[in-house]
């Protein structure tokens, strides 16, 4: 019966049509939405005129001088840079501090395990908002990091992390830290452990058998990890703008800020079609790296 289910084209397309009715309306139309708004002309007030325009990409890279010519302008080409810097180093912080707990929540006992699973999933009930605004509690002048550190004369000043980059990454590294944990974990589950025996029975240290044989066995999981908080980091605006002030724009909180406040429609859908253009690199990096693993399975 469930190989004439499989074979059945008619009864394969009303299985996946429902997927594929959301996936259309709620994704691909937005976002053929946006890509024909970004190649439209701007209306000073908002939304836009139905004119061709390319001036909207033109503008990433270009401004207009007092003569009306084209000067480069690197503006947006170093908010860019600031963007990935963040997110490629908030991919790596939770990397480094993600794999450990995936690693020990995974030697834990079964009853143990699912309740460390459970208090890792915590903050995901808590707003993002709530979230972002308790570390401006905690980063601000006379906050809760500054307060004890004075106190016990280790600083005479504030630290001033608030509105600066190490912020942001703070930020971000907190906010995607289960997205790390959670897939390596999923990796590391399946691992048979005594492969790690069999790696010291062979006179290898703790160090290489995490390097020879847990971390190649996890790799699945790592990679999956460091999409699902790269493509994020990417384009989030939420941390940037409340922990980074206007000072430290990124991509998201540029991509906000032409929509709600400069109103300007098609830039703003240009520079979410270049987040758009890294989020499918992103991607076709994971297609790439997991095909030789599958392949040689």
């Amino acid at each position: 019966m469930s190989s004439a289910f499989e074979s059945h084209p008619a009864t394969r397309w009303g299985a996946l049509a429902p997927a594929v009715v959301v996936i259309g309306v709620f994704m691909l139309v937005p976002i053929l939405i946006m890509a024909v708004i970004s190649l439209l002309e701007a209306n000073p007030y908002g939304g836009v005129y139905h004119h061709f325009s390319p001036a909207a990409y033109v503008q990433l890279l270009f401004e207009f001088d007092l003569d009306d010519s084209l000067v480069f302008n690197p503006g947006y080409l170093i908010i860019l840079l600031r963007s990935l810097v963040l997110a490629l180093l908030a991919t790596l912080s939770c990397l480094a501090l993600g794999f450990p707990v995936a690693f020990y929540v995974t030697r834990q006992p079964p009853r143990r395990r699912n309740l460390l699973v459970l208090l890792i999933t915590i903050p995901f009930w808590t707003n993002l908002l709530v979230r972002a605004f308790a570390w401006i509690i905690i980063l601000g002048r006379g906050g809760v990091l500054d307060t004890p550190l004075k106190a016990l004369g280790i600083i005479d000043e504030s630290l001033g992390l608030l509105y600066t980059d190490q912020a942001i990454l703070i930020g971000l590294t907190y906010t995607y830290l289960p997205l790390m944990v959670l897939p390596i974990y999923a990796s590391l589950e399946k691992l048979d452990f005594r492969l790690v025996e069999a790696a010291s029975d062979l006179y290898a240290d703790n160090l290489t058998a995490v390097r020879k044989v847990v971390i190649p066995l996890a790799l699945p999981g790592i990679i999956a990890g460091c999409i699902l908080v790269f493509v994020p980091a990417l384009g989030d605006f939420i941390s940037p703008t409340l922990l980074g002030g206007a000072k430290h724009l990124t991509l998201g909180s540029l991509v906000q800020f032409q929509f709600a406040t400069a109103r300007n429609w098609p830039f703003g859908s240009a520079v979410a079609m270049l987040l758009l253009v890294f989020v499918a690199i992103g991607a076709a990096a994971y297609v790439m790296l997991a095909r030789p693993r599958d392949t040689a399975r």
